[in-house]
């Protein structure tokens, strides 16, 4: 029996595609932000900073109880 509850969430798990769509999002901005700091040197550090604040931000989030 507890091999079927282990399938059946496994299951659910490959069928889950809620939050899909705001990674497609941060992946096309993250191309997006590349492409222009390629293309723009100057812009290249302000896109730095920008980026180590958003993992600042992640860590300091995914830290707190």
């Amino acid at each position: 029996m507890k091999t079927i509850v282990n399938l059946l969430w496994k299951l659910r798990i490959w069928t889950d595609t809620h939050g899909q769509d705001l990674i497609e999002y941060a992946l096309m901005a993250g191309f997006v932000a590349v492409a222009a700091g390629a293309i723009m040197p100057g812009v290249a550090t302000s896109i730095s900073k920008i980026f180590s604040k958003v993992s600042s931000v992640m860590t300091a989030a995914s830290t707190q109880s």
